[in-house]
This record gives structure tokens, sequence and C-alpha cells, in this order.
């Protein structure tokens, strides 16, 4: 139990410094203009995951009916996005994805855990003056960081990632893909060989205002019969200023219509972002 405490206390730690980080650059005192349209312009380019933008997204997800006593499970991904400027024409948008999770008894004998899960970097080669079509591409690694055995699959991974989208009159969407395989790791742990597919669909109103279903759906490849889970749902939030500083917020709920035996029935995303404009 000590052990377990010390694990939770050095997570909540990270969370500490960046968003000390964030204090930081508040303070700094980013500006833009705070007209609808302005308001309107910057919330598309939240919704845009190679955005040329400096972000801290936190997605505080509560995911119902998980395991054998139907409990709740919590995962907080804290999101940090950085652009570089690679070249005139190239940028490179970085995103690493640290979760803590809350992990409810899913066998018996196993108790629950809180602890830190696999840190996941992808980076993204995305041109700096997009058409029409946005596009970006690039690697993603998993990292085995998770502090406790139901939090971390143990192994190292890596694979392609890509991102599609549009953006035309008050419309964004598009898609994000990933695939990841093992290759390093506890030999005692099975291989990980998955799928990450997100859609992502927004449509923004006046005011900050905008409606959005961005489900998340993953297929477990070494799983019997390819386990999939497969969300439906949606739900709506806006961007804000919070003494200059633009946040976007928005709470959404999805219900699983395939999920594994001990997965998620149904889930409701908290999520704010924090965008730092240059």
């Amino acid at each position: 139990m000590r052990r377990m405490k010390t694990r939770l206390l050095a997570g909540l730690a990270v969370f500490l410094i960046l968003g000390a980080c964030a204090a930081r650059c508040l303070a700094q005192g980013y500006a833009k203009a705070m007209t609808d349209e302005g308001t309107e312009n910057l919330a598309k380019e939240a919704q845009n995951p190679v955005a040329d933008l400096i972000s801290i997204p936190l997605s505080n997800n509560f995911n119902f009916n998980v395991g054998p006593h139907n409990r709740m499970q919590y995962v907080g991904n804290l999101q940090p996005v950085y652009p570089f400027h690679a070249t005139e024409n190239w940028n490179i948008i970085t995103r690493t994805i640290m979760p803590i999770v809350y992990q409810p008894q899913l066998a018996p004998g196993v108790g629950d855990a809180w602890g830190l899960g696999d840190i996941t970097m992808t980076a993204f080669l995305s041109p700096s003056r997009p058409g029409e079509l946005i596009w970006g591409a690039g690697p993603v690694v998993l990292f085995p960081s998770g502090t406790d055995n139901s939090t971390t699959t143990g192994k190292w991974a890596a694979g392609p990632s890509a991102v599609v989208l549009k953006k035309p009159g008050h419309w964004v969407y598009g898609a994000l893909v990933n695939y990841l395989s093992s290759f390093a790791g506890q030999d005692d742990r099975g291989a990980v060989s998955a799928w990450t597919i997100q859609p992502f669909l927004n449509y923004n109103l006046p005011g900050g205002w905008y409606v959005v279903s961005a489900p998340i759906v993953t297929v477990d490849m070494m799983a019997d019969s390819k386990q999939w889970t497969v969300p439906l749902g949606g739900g709506a939030g806006r961007l804000v200023w919070v003494g200059g500083l633009p946040v976007n917020l928005s709470l959404q709920g999805y219900y699983n219509v395939a999920r594994p035996d001990a997965g998620p029935e149904w889930s409701v995303r908290f999520f704010i972002q924090f965008l730092l404009p240059k």
C-alpha cells in the first residue's frame, strides 16, 4: 500500500509541474482578440490535432461497469502538444499522452490500483501551409512506464500514426489513426498489436460553443476474435477566456456498442484544454 501511494504521489507531481508551467504561461499574458470570429477560429484550431498551437489538454475519462464487479475506472490523460518549425514549409507536432489510472479489481485476488500508465509519444510531420486537406504523419512510441501490473503492458511498442482533416465553414472533421506493435519488454507479458482509430466531427456555433463527437475505437489484434471497443455518442463544448488565456472545455458521453468482456459499458469524458497561442 505504501509503495502504491508513493507511485501515485509521483504521478500527481507530474501533473503539478505541468500545471505550474501552464500558470507561468498564463502570467506571461498570451492574448487574442476576443471577438466571436476570433474565438471560433481559435476553437477550430484547438480541434485540429496538427495545428501550430501549443496546448495542454487534460482528458478526464470516467468508465463505468468495468470488470466482474461493474466498477468505475478513471483514466486522466495529460496530453501536452508542442509544435516545432522544422523548416519554412514543415512543422513537427509532438503529442505526449501521460495517463493517471484508477484501475478497479479485474480478477479475483487482484486488488484496486492507482498509478501512472504507459506513456505514448507521437511526432507528426505536417505542412506549415496546408491546403484544404490538412494532414500529418509520423511515428508513435509506447513506453512501459506504468507503475502497476494492471496499468502497464510491460512492453515497448512503436508504429505509424497519421491524421487527416478538413475545416470547411463551421465544420472540423477528420480522423486520427495509429498502430502499435511491441518489440521489447517483459518476457512474461503478452505482445502488443493494437489499432487506435479516432474519427472526430465538430460543428462550431456562435460564442465559442460547439457540438462534437470524437469516439476512440480500439482493436486488440492479439486477443481472441480481435477484441474491439466501439463507442457511439458525443457532447458539447465551449472555448472560454480566463484572464486572457483561452481554455477549451467539453463534456461528452459514449456507449460502447462493442467491448471486451471486462471493458466499460459506457463512459463520460470531461475535457479541459489550455491553449497557449504564440
